[in-house]
C-alpha cells in the first residue's frame, strides 16, 4: 500500500523547527559545481544544542567474537587478502565491502580493530551507500558521537566533516604558526566516556599526500621502563575540550554542546583484549593529577614525544576515493598529514566524513577510573 500523504509530508512542528534552523555552508559552491559529493560538503548548523553527555552502558562488539574470526578471516575466498602494514598496528582488507557484512563480522571486526589499532579496507563501496546506510553502519558499533563545534554533513550531524580546500583553509590556518601540520591526538579524549571506534572515509583525495597516521599506543606503553609504568599507572591525567572551544568562539564558530574536562588514567586497559595502553595525547590531554607543574610537563612532554617520534610502532595509510579506515581510540592516537598544496589544483581536495562511537568510561589498572 502507498504511504498516504500525511507520512509524506513533514508535520507543521518539523517545518517550523527546519525553518529556524541556520545552515551555514563552509564552502564556496561556485567551486563545486561538478563535485559529485556536494551534499556532504561542510556546514555549520549554528541553533541546534546539545546537554551534556549523561553517562550510559556500554558493551563493546568485540567481546561476542570468536577470537579466530572464521567469518573475517577464515574465508577461503581468494579475493579476499588480508595484510598486516606493520609488525604492531595496522591491517588492510580488499575483497570485502564494509556495506555487505554480516554481523558475525561485524562483531569479528570489531575485536580485530582493537588488536590491530586500525584495519584499512579498499576498493569500498561505502561513500555511496546513503547516509542513513552509513549512519546505521556505524550504530552497530556505539553510540554516536556529536562533534561540539565541528563541521558536519548537512542533515547528518553526527558526520563530521573533514574538509581542507582553497574555499576553507580553516584547519590548515590553525596549524600555520607551527613547524608542522601534524598533531597526533585521540578523538575528543576529554569526553567522560570517550570514542571506541571511529571510522573515516574520504569522498575526494589528493593526487599525492593527505596520508594518515596512527601510533599504537599499546606498543608504546610497552616500551616504557618498568619504573615509569608503574607511576604511570596509579595516575591520572586531565584531558579537556576547553581550549578547542574557546578556539571555536574565538575564531567565529558555533558551540553547540558546552565543553567538558575528564581526568583519565594515563594507562587503561583494553575492555575485550586486556591490553594496557597509554591514554594520553598531545592534543587534548594537560596535566597529570596530584602532581606539580614542573613534573607533569616533563612527563607529559616525554611521553608526547614518545607517541609523536616513535616510528618503529606506527602505520602511514595512503588514501583514494574507495578507502576506509576503522580505529580504536582507546589504543591508538592518529593525525592527519597535511602535507599537499591545497592552492594546487592538481594535487586536489581533500575531503571526507568521520563516524565516531562512544566507548566506556575508561579504566586502569587496579581498577582505577575516569573521575570528572
Amino acid at each position: 500500500m502507498a504511504p498516504s500523504v500525511a507520512d509524506v509530508l513533514p508535520s507543521a512542528s518539523e517545518l517550523k523547527e527546519k525553518a529556524e534552523q541556520k545552515i551555514n555552508r563552509a564552502y564556496d559552491a561556485s567551486q563545486h559545481s561538478s563535485y559529485k559529493y556536494t551534499h556532504y560538503l561542510p556546514v555549520y548548523d549554528e541553533t541546534t544544542t546539545f546537554p551534556p553527555t549523561e553517562p550510559f552502558e556500554f558493551v563493546d562488539r568485540g567481546l561476542l567474537a570468536d577470537k579466530t574470526k572464521p567469518h573475517l578471516l577464515g574465508l577461503n575466498d581468494p579475493n579476499v587478502v588480508v595484510t598486516k602494514l606493520t609488525p604492531r598496528v595496522g591491517t588492510e582488507i580488499t575483497g570485502l565491502q564494509l556495506s555487505e557484512l554480516t554481523d558475525e563480522q561485524k562483531i569479528e571486526l570489531a575485536l580485530l580493530i582493537a588488536e590491530r589499532g586500525v584495519v584499512v579496507f579498499r576498493g569500498q563501496n561505502f561513500k555511496d551507500i546513503g547516509v542513513e546506510k552509513q549512519k546505521e553502519f556505524g550504530q552497530y558499533f556505539g553510540r554516536l558521537h556529536v562533534h561540539p563545534v565541528g563541521a558536519h554533513v548537512d542533515g547528518a550531524i553526527e558526520f563530521h566533516n573533514i574538509y581542507l580546500g582553497p574555499d576553507n583553509l580553516y584547519r590548515a590556518q590553525r596549524r600555520s604558526e607551527k613547524l608542522t601540520t601534524t598533531g597526533y591526538h585521540s578523538d575528543v579524549s576529554y569526553e567522560h566516556q570517550p570514542p571506541a571506534i571511529t571510522l573515516l572515509t574520504l569522498l575526494a583525495v589528493p593526487s599525492t599526500g593527505g596520508d594518515t597516521a596512527w601510533t599504537s599506543q599499546v606498543a608504546a606503553y610497552e616500551r616504557l621502563s618498568e619504573p615509569i609504568k608503574t607511576l604511570l599507572e596509579g595516575l591520572r591525567a586531565e584531558h579537556s575540550g576547553f581550549p578547542q572551544a574557546e578556539n571555536a568562539r574565538r575564531d567565529g564558530k558555533f558551540v553547540r554542546r558546552e565543553p567538558v574536562k575528564s581526568d583519565h588514567p594515563i594507562v587503561r586497559v583494553h575492555p575485550v583484549t586486556g591490553q594496557k595502553a597509554l591514554f594520553v595525547n598531545p592534543g587534548f590531554t594537560k596535566k597529570i593529577i596530584g602532581l606539580k607543574t614542573e613534573e607533569s610537563d616533563a612527563i607529559l612532554q616525554l611521553l608526547f614525544k614518545h607517541i609523536s617520534q616513535s616510528a618503529d610502532v606506527q602505520v602511514r595509510v595512503k588514501w583514494d576515493d574507495q578507502t576506509v579506515s576503522l580505529w580504536d581510540n582507546r589504543v591508538t592516537a592518529h593525525t592527519a598529514i597535511s602535507d599537499y598544496d591545497v592552492h594546487n589544483e592538481e594535487e586536489g581536495l581533500r575531503h571526507g566524513f568521520r563516524i565516531t562511537t562512544l566507548g566506556e568510561r575508561p579504566v586502569g589498572v587496579n581498577g582505577l577510573e575516569t573521575v570528572w
